[in-house]
């Protein structure tokens, strides 16, 4: 499984942090393992999960979760697990009428300004409920992909913002921890891109930096990791540490290794 990206951040399904917010990169190269690893790591560390999924469909996910462990359909049955499948959850705002304001009411709106629907809905999902049922650990709001919503003609501000409630509400109110992925495309003429990587940046504590390789595709090495942990409390000088590994995709692990020593190397 991904117990080697468990060990490099000191991590382990049992203890998992809270109040945090990782950043989640991928410049040139696929990081969708990075949010398959951190949907699987809360899920089996028992915590209540809202998974923003504006890529892929539930299907996909679920058939990537059962090769790390765990089923998707089962902790949404059970209420572990709310799903917002953004490709279908498009359609319907499109062409079914809405009695209340759906989370991606945005689309259906000329001038777009704000997120507010959205953060509503994971609020909703991650509110405590006062129950019986099963105890939950921390909750956790995860999003793939942020970038999708600037595509949508989203401005980076309202984005901003909308993190900025969440962070508020999941981090801070409930001692929860927010996971996102942002792409990192690499055109300099992309302002709101750069401006949006940049404010979650300096707002992270964790940031995972997905890199293709500089010498392109390679069978053994599918790329690096570049691994930045933050600490706003500490003096300057200790307040970053930073670690970089390259690593290799399989089937239902990833394997991590030093830069140039990847056993096809040695």
């Amino acid at each position: 499984m991904f117990t080697e990206l468990n060990n490099l951040l000191n991590t382990a399904p049992d203890r998992a942090e809270q109040g945090k917010l990782t950043l989640l990169c991928d410049a040139k190269t696929d990081g969708s393992f990075l949010v398959n690893h951190f949907l699987s790591f809360y899920l089996k560390a028992n915590c209540k999960v809202c998974f923003v999924a504006l890529i892929q469909s539930f299907s996909h996910y679920n058939i990537v979760g059962q090769k790390l462990g765990v089923s998707l359909t089962t902790a949404r049955e059970c209420g572990q697990l709310v799903f917002l499948e953004g490709l279908k959850s498009s359609v319907d705002v499109f062409f079914q009428a809405q009695e209340e304001p759906h989370p991606l009411q945005f689309l259906r709106e000329t001038n777009a300004g704000n997120l507010q629907p959205l953060y509503e809905f994971v609020r909703e999902a991650l509110k405590p409920v006062d129950n019986r049922g099963a105890a939950w650990r921390c909750p956790v709001l995860l999003v793939d992909d942020l970038s999708v919503l600037l595509s949508l003609g989203m401005g980076a501000v309202a984005v901003l913002d909308f993190i900025h409630y969440c962070r508020a509400t999941v981090c801070w109110e409930l001692k929860g921890n927010v996971v996102a992925l942002v792409h990192d495309s690499g055109d300099a003429e992309d302002e709101e891109n750069d401006i949006l990587l940049n404010g979650l940046s300096h707002q992270s504590h964790l940031i995972l930096r997905a890199e293709g390789l500089a010498t392109g595709f390679c069978r053994d090495v599918h790329g690096q990791l570049r691994i930045l942990w933050r600490r706003p409390s500490q003096p300057t000088a200790q307040r970053d540490q930073s670690l970089t590994y390259q690593y290799k995709i399989q089937d239902k692990s990833v394997s991590f290794f030093a830069k140039g020593m990847s056993p096809a190397v040695l």
